[in-house]
């Protein structure tokens, strides 16, 4: 019976935004593939640079490389889908297809939050030990943390992707949402297995980001106590100012994210468009804010771009003279 009811589910439909009406489809569409080319050109731009520039390719911006490779792999694998949804009508995805999609959603969400954490060790270092840090933190020992950062995660979202496999579906095949997710995926399930399955992934949602979030907030409450207790001013100010990209970024990534859970909590219910809304913003929208955040927010970044753009339009200057 089991497998006749997988079977019988060859696809899902992706919902998007219910209440939206069909004379606005084509102004979605160009909305959502202009946030995709940011998010593209923002961290490949980003990748590219610091790999390019031998003077960038230090351990705090060798991990924002792993984050903007991140934010690039989840736009691409998200927002192309729900593009062609509102562009050309294709809301059919292939039950294997939003099962790899479901995946790579919850897994990059996961490795985001690892790596964020090696991200705050590294401030922590710099700031809080600073004599050690040159022999704590190297290239090779954060692309070893990142490394583990991308690994952890894995087997456990592959363990909760071979669950949902097992379960029945046997209810409509409409996501509501404009990505593959666990719960729109659960949702169509049917059978007792299910509250095992969304409590398994619960679970290790729970793992991958509070643990996290537990080391984040407790470094970053040690990097202020140690900039407070800087008698120089100057000096606090140029420290802080070394760690604000970093707090951006992570606030951009749980803030939100806390927001919703807390108000699912307490009882506060959205619309369905809202709920889409929040989720579709809070999924995005870091990944395209950092690139922005890495170039003005960060002094080497900055200034490194500054003198290419400065010595690039001299260049150009000369030729026009000649």
């Amino acid at each position: 019976m089991m497998t006749a009811n997988l079977t019988r589910m060859k696809s899902f439909i992706i919902l998007g935004f219910p209440g939206l009406s069909p004379q606005y489809y084509g102004y979605v569409s160009a909305l959502l593939f202009l946030v995709y080319m940011c998010i593209a050109i923002g961290n490949i731009f980003i990748l590219v640079f610091v790999l390019y520039e031998r003077s960038l390719q230090k351990p705090t911006y060798l991990v924002f490389c792993h984050l903007a490779l991140n934010d690039l792999t989840f736009g691409t694998v998200t927002l192309p889908k729900i593009i062609a949804k509102y562009w050309f009508g294709d809301s059919v995805i292939p039950f294997n297809g939003c099962i790899a999609q479901m995946f790579f959603v919850h897994y990059l969400g996961s490795a985001m939050s690892f790596i964020l954490m090696v991200m705050a060790l590294d401030r922590f270092i710099a700031i809080c030990v600073p004599l050690r840090y040159p022999a704590l933190i190297t290239n090779n020992i954060i692309s070893v943390l990142c490394g583990f950062a991308w690994f952890i995660p894995l087997p456990l979202m592959v363990a909760v992707v071979l669950r949902v496999l097992t379960l029945p579906y046997c209810k409509s095949n409409v996501i509501a949402q404009c990505y593959c997710d666990l719960i729109s995926i659960s949702s169509q399930a049917c059978g007792e297995d299910v509250k095992i399955v969304e409590l398994t992934s619960l679970c290790v949602a729970m793992f991958c980001l509070l643990l996290p979030l537990a080391f984040i907030i407790f470094t970053y409450i040690s990097i202020i106590v140690v900039i407070l207790k800087m008698s120089n001013v100057t000096g606090r100010k140029k420290t802080l100012s070394t760690c604000t990209p970093q707090i951006f970024i992570t606030c951009l990534f749980y803030l939100p994210r806390c927001f919703v859970y807390l108000a699912y909590t307490i009882g506060f219910s959205f619309s369905l468009d809202i709920r889409i809304m929040l989720i579709l913003l809070y999924s995005l929208l870091p990944s395209a804010l950092n690139p922005v955040i890495y170039c003005f927010k960060t002094q080497d970044i900055k200034k490194t771009l500054m003198k290419k753009l400065k010595t690039s339009r001299i260049g150009i200057e000369v030729k026009l003279s000649i």
